[in-house]
């Protein structure tokens, strides 16, 4: 708990830190005078000023955000001797400039953290793939339980290698996007037998970036050997004379490929009303060895299921992901800007209804992240502060009043016009604002705690 907190806090402050001072520093360099650079708002804990005359640097109590204000006549009367370094008195691209300057630091910054994670490096499961699902796409397309996925491609001339399964991940999921078929050069679990597999990401219902994603596709999940792990005493599979370490061959003459069908095998015992024995083969120690072993039926909601007391499948095969300086760098750029686009397009889909609200977290489901993600380690951590930093630079360019991105479409108008946006309609539309923002918040909040619940 005390480290999904500490975490949280740091992410914030690092992103808001980040965000202001990218319009404080261009704010300065556009020679515009800044009264104050806070971190979070309400009663001030901390200030510090070096000159009468200088910046007010403050951090207050709540953290949820932060401001940089700057010298403004709209806001408080300036002395004829201050009037050109007045905010309102810059030409209109300077204006501009200093409010693109905190979303811009975001989106470097993320180039920046995700930069470090690949020279750093990571150690993630390999593409080793599970036993895909029944009837979906990744079955109907071929693919198999220890398919090794190598590269991938959109045309199935220019291929891109396949480090990890993060990195598949993240090219299906483009794909799906796209509705585009994905070509995939798989092999066997030791790098033989190459093939082309094309997946049909077109036909893949519902368009949705979220936990389900890839079970719609058909992975079921990663692959891992059939291999048993602790024995409960006294329970099924024990009582039956299974052995950690046993590797199953086969269950009722069917063969195992892979834990998870294993999993399911033993699962689906208790789908007729009465659990019948099954006929297992193991290997131990290099021999077969056929066992009768008989689960037991728990309810697991609505669903009757079998189960044997053992922990079944292995660890999943890792590779450590790394990159030189060069391509950490470039890969970071380009990822950058894939996750820019993507977060951008499920704001429209969002928009539209092509995609569920649900998709919308908060700062529960942040924190949650973030504590974990300090966990597996900093490599990974850095590159959950990307994912955010991105998606806080995205949101504040939307044109939404209350946000950089609505100051820009103010400035827009003005560049069309002539003259900027009357004070009636900025009052509005500033009410408006506050009402969006407001709901999305809403439904931020009510989405972490559905799905801390589990409801989601």
């Amino acid at each position: 708990m005390i480290t999904t907190v500490l975490a949280f806090l740091l992410t914030l402050g690092v992103l808001i830190v980040v965000h202001e001072y990218g319009h404080y520093r261009v704010a300065v360099a556009c020679g515009v005078k800044v009264l104050r650079f806070s971190i979070g708002f309400g009663r001030v804990l901390w200030r510090r000023q070096t000159t009468p005359d200088g910046t007010e640097f403050v951090v207050s109590l709540l953290p949820l955000g932060g401001y940089v204000r700057m010298l403004d006549e709209r806001e408080a009367p300036v002395a004829p001797s201050e009037r050109s370094r007045a905010f309102n008195s810059q030409s209109l691209w300077k204006r501009s400039a200093i409010v693109a300057a905190g979303p811009i630091a975001n989106l470097l910054l993320a180039v920046v953290l995700y930069a470090s994670a690949h020279w750093i490096g990571m150690d993630e499961p390999k593409a080793l793939l599970g036993s895909p699902i029944a009837a979906s796409v990744a079955e109907r397309a071929g693919l198999r339980a220890g398919d090794w996925v190598q590269a991938t491609s959109t045309d199935g001339e220019e291929w891109t290698e396949v480090r990890s399964m993060t990195e598949l991940v993240w090219h299906v999921t483009q794909a799906v996007l796209r509705s585009e078929p994905l070509n995939l050069r798989v092999s066997d679990a030791r790098g033989q037998h190459e093939r082309s597999v094309v997946l049909p990401l077109d036909r893949v219902e519902g368009r949705e970036v979220d936990s389900q994603l890839m079970r719609r596709v058909g992975f079921g999940g990663l692959y891992t050997e059939p291999v048993m792990g602790e024995i409960k005493p006294g329970g099924a599979a024990s009582t039956a004379g299974v052995r950690a370490g046993d590797r199953v061959l086969s269950v009722d003459g069917v063969a195992i490929a892979d834990a998870a069908t294993l999993r399911e095998a033993i699962r689906a015992s208790a789908a007729a009303s009465t659990v019948h024995p099954q006929q297992w083969r193991v290997e131990r120690a290099g021999q077969a060895i056929d066992l009768v072993v008989e689960p037991v039926v728990v309810t697991d909601g609505d669903r009757r299921i079998g189960r044997i007391d053992a922990y079944i499948g292995g660890p999943p095969e890792m590779v450590h992901v790394r990159y030189g300086l060069i391509d950490g760098a470039w890969r970071a750029v380009t990822r950058t800007w894939d996750t820019s686009a993507l977060t951008l397009k499920m704001f429209g889909r969002m928009l539209i209804g092509e995609a569920s609200l649900k998709n919308l977290t908060g700062p529960l489901t942040i924190a949650d992240y973030a504590g974990q993600s300090v966990r597996v380690g900093f490599a990974y951590y850095l590159g959950f502060l990307a994912v955010v930093s991105i998606s806080l630079g995205v949101l504040n360019l939307l044109p939404l009043p209350m946000l950089d991105g609505g100051h820009l479409m103010y400035h827009l108008f003005e560049a069309m016009t002539g003259r900027p946006v009357p004070d009636l309609w900025l009052e509005r539309l500033q009410r408006g604002g506050v009402a969006v923002m407001l709901m999305l918040m809403s439904i931020a909040l009510f989405n972490d705690v559905a799905r801390l619940m589990g409801l989601h």
